[in-house]
């Protein structure tokens, strides 16, 4: 395995070209709906299929395109952060030696935080990252070395074109819902019965196991079942108005600072739950340096960058930041010591919450995966952090007397939180790659590297889509041109909700009652879990799922907990049949649960694949006058799109049981 071609220069190219296409579309996305896709699949499969055009292609190889390319496409989540600047009137548009320098020094930041994280995370930790797995199977399942799993190739196939028949008349046609929930009243109180059909999150519920989507699940009842009635009967809100609207309005000005405070108590507990390991990790990577270690004396599939290297570039991205602080604050017009007090506090900043925001959000993406990680409810909670950290230096030195000053406060505080983003979505992506890595005995340190070369591509397509975006669609409150059509306007969901927040705290008027409800519901949890832990229990209770149930919205949490239920049904239908065929029921699970596992990834490939090629067709419509549902078939079916969802969600869930099922022998 040594002799692989691994980290290849063909590799790296196919790499940034794929990198080009998908940040362009997660970045469009992500401002338009405010929703962005994993790429590290959809890179794995176009790489396999490129790749496999050439002499001497490897799995090693594919697993270092996708590695490159879902870590740039993962850093298009500044954009939850950074438009914010435009919609507060600082900026007039992206300033590219701005922009790039922010994305590729935060991202590249944020690999560095990883790398003692994945002994931590991924060696030793039982977290399923569904995707990472998901990723492994599929190249294994299509690598040439192992003819074996060619049979599984066909499970991954079968999948994918389910999952992309059903994303195609779902999101493409738009003949049937991706969800549906019916609302009702009880009194005042509003309540509904939820439910979404994504076939990629179905998967995710199967990879990630019963317990955890149980979790998720109470998050999701305390949200709906417990909060929104409770807030619904104590507002005077307008009944002429739709309850769903009613209901969602509530949701995203309430119940999620509710979910966003649980997810900050519960970032500070895995934080210190990994202390431990993360130092063991550490003492590993120093081994390098010590006279007697050399690489030789440590396993190919255990060398990370060296802690020299490491250092070299960490101090290389901090010098780069505090240049770029430096550019973004000597326009405010506050004195020589002020600007570089500011500059080092603003980088401090971004560096501590940026390493402390990446453990969270790697236990996240372990826990449910990159795609279904709450990453603007991480958003939240570091704008929160750094605005209360700007207030209180802007009231020491007397920068927040002037409205001038305010803004400007505000300003920072969104620019610092932008580098902290970056740090936070590529770390919540990286140890997904990583966990890819490990299963297909990658070299870690040629990941980490390809990792690097991400972000670096990456943020050099950022800045420019950006203000290309901006200049032609305009975002919520900023509108470059006064004659552009409005319906266009991009809306930027995450930021405008950032630079609400920012301005809410430096105008101190931000309603913080939800958030400590959710700092009280983290701890209680929190508490609970312990209990369970102490007395033996199998069940627990991670505040992390909590929060994340409570924040996402039902449409995502409850295709989770299905694929949670999937996985119990399938490992009971498995130890039951064989038992009564005679045979080994573990043995006979495994080979279940291999079958479930590809189908799975593959739902999660084909919904990938359609997504991509659905944003690329929809930027083309829209530059060429057209709107954002190219694909849809104009036809008026009423209430048939939710209830044939609902059918074929069901149809699909029953048929993927059967086909894992079937694995095992009679």
């Amino acid at each position: 395995m040594t002799t692989l071609r691994e980290l290849t220069l063909r590799g790296t190219i196919l790499g940034a070209f794929i990198t080009v296409i998908f940040t362009a579309s997660n970045v469009y996305l992500g401002l338009k709906v405010g929703l962005t896709f994993s790429s590290a699949i959809p890179a794995a499969v176009i790489s396999m299929a490129i790749l496999q055009l050439f002499k001497g292609s490897t799995i090693l190889e594919n697993n270092m395109v996708q590695t490159q390319a879902s870590a740039a496409g993962t850093l298009s989540s500044i954009i939850f952060v950074l438009p914010g600047l435009l919609m507060i009137g600082y900026w007039s548009h992206f300033p590219f030696w701005l922009t790039v320098p922010i994305c590729a020094a935060g991202g590249m930041l944020g690999v560095l935080f990883s790398i003692p994280l994945r002994h931590a995370m991924v060696v030793k930790s039982k977290l399923p990252y569904p995707e990472g797995v998901a990723a492994a199977e599929i190249l294994k399942a299509g690598s040439h070395e192992n003819n074996a799993n060619r049979e599984g190739l066909k499970d991954i196939l079968f999948g994918s074109v389910v999952a992309a028949t059903v994303s195609l008349f779902t999101n493409g046609f738009r003949l049937i819902s991706d969800s549906t929930a019916y609302w009702f009243s009880c009194g005042k109180s509003i309540l509904q019965l939820p439910m979404g059909f994504s076939l990629a999150l179905l998967s995710a519920g199967y990879l990630i196991g019963l317990m955890s989507c149980i979790a998720i699940i109470i998050g999701t009842l305390l949200a709906w079942v417990i909060g929104i009635p409770i807030l619904t009967a104590i507002t005077d809100y307008d009944t002429t108005l739709p309850l769903s609207k009613v209901a969602m309005g509530l949701w995203s000005s309430d119940i999620r600072f509710i979910g966003a405070g649980t997810l900050a108590v519960a970032a500070v507990w895995v934080l210190l739950t990994l202390i431990k390991p993360v130092i063991e990790g550490l003492k590993e990577s120093f081994r390098t340096l010590r006279p007697d270690v050399s690489n030789k004396d440590i396993p190919r599939t255990e060398q990370d960058l060296s802690p020299k290297t490491i250092f070299m570039i960490m101090a290389s991205m901090l010098a780069i930041l505090v240049l770029t602080f430096y550019f973004f604050i000597a326009d405010s017009g506050l004195s020589f010591g002020t600007a570089w007090a500011l500059v080092f506090c603003s980088v401090l900043c971004a560096f501590i919450i940026g390493f402390l925001v990446a453990a969270a959000c790697g236990y996240m993406a372990g826990l449910v995966g990159s795609s279904a990680s709450p990453m603007s409810g991480i958003g939240i909670i570091a704008i929160i952090i750094t605005a209360l950290i700007l207030l209180g230096v802007g009231e020491i030195n007397g920068m927040l007397s002037t409205n001038e000053g305010s803004h400007f406060a505000t300003a920072l505080a969104l620019f610092t939180t932008s580098t902290v983003m970056t740090i936070a979505c590529i770390a919540n992506d990286n140890l997904q790659d990583l966990k890819t890595g490990y299963l297909v005995h990658a070299t870690p340190w040629k990941q980490q590297v390809a990792l690097l070369i991400g972000c670096v591509v990456g943020a050099l397509i950022i800045a420019p889509t950006l203000d290309i975006l901006y200049q032609a669609y305009g975002f919520t409150g900023a509108i470059p041109r006064p004659d552009m059509d409005i319906s266009q306007v991009l809306t930027a969901p995450q930021a405008t909700l950032m630079t609400t927040i920012a301005t809410g705290i430096f105008s101190h008027n931000l309603q913080w009652t939800m958030i400590l409800i959710g700092l009280v519901l983290g701890a209680v949890i929190i508490i609970i879990d312990l209990i369970l832990a102490k007395s033996g229990s199998t069940f627990r209770l991670p505040a992390l799922a909590v929060g994340m149930g409570i924040y996402l919205p039902p449409a995502i949490t409850m295709p989770i907990f299905l694929g949670g239920l999937l996985s119990w049904y399938i490992k009971r239908g498995a130890y039951k049949k064989a038992a009564l065929n005679h045979l080994d029921p573990k043995e006979q699970y495994t080979r279940a649960d291999r079958k479930a596992t590809l189908i799975a990834s593959g739902f999660i490939v084909g919904e990938s694949l359609v997504g991509v090629i659905l944003a690329a067709i929809i930027v083309i419509s829209i530059t060429n006058g057209g709107n954002d549902a190219p694909l849809a078939i104009d036809i008026d079916l009423g209430n048939f799109t939710q209830f044939g969802g609902l059918a074929v969600f069901i149809i699909i869930c029953l048929l993927f049981a059967r086909r894992a099922l079937s694995a095992i022998k009679k």
